[in-house]
């Protein structure tokens, strides 16, 4: 359960910041021009990451700490998605609905993980 607190109070507040961050109402054009190399080496970035979140962490119990599992798992394959597949990629990247649905989630995700990693209810 440490080792899952530690990886969440990195996860959690880090997905929060880049959501807001991300969002249309801040940067309302940040996905207008991106080039292929950025998206790739944000493939590589995000599979590194997600490779150290599940070699820390791959443990399938049945409570919140899947959750950052999951969390590694989905990081390796969208990583490699952006690496092989980064024309896809980009062309996605235009349906904004599609965006603030998945920022909308990764919002709700991030909180989630931070409130589990830094808040201790007392039973």
């Amino acid at each position: 359960m440490t080792n899952s607190k530690h990886i969440a109070g990195l996860v959690g507040p880090t997905l929060i910041a880049m959501t807001i961050s991300e969002s249309a109402f801040i940067q309302p054009h940040l996905y207008d021009t991106q080039i292929a190399p950025v998206v790739y080496l944000s493939g590589t970035l995000l599979f590194v990451a997600g490779l150290a979140i599940v070699r820390a962490h791959n443990r399938w119990m049945g409570d919140w700490t899947v959750l950052v599992t999951l969390i590694g798992w989905f990081a390796i394959f969208g990583g490699l998605f952006r690496m092989f597949a980064t024309k896809l990629y980009q062309q996605g990247a235009q349906n904004t609905t599609a965006l603030l649905v998945l920022e909308l989630i990764l919002l709700a995700v991030g909180i989630f993980l931070t409130f589990k990693a830094y808040v201790s209810i007392k039973s």
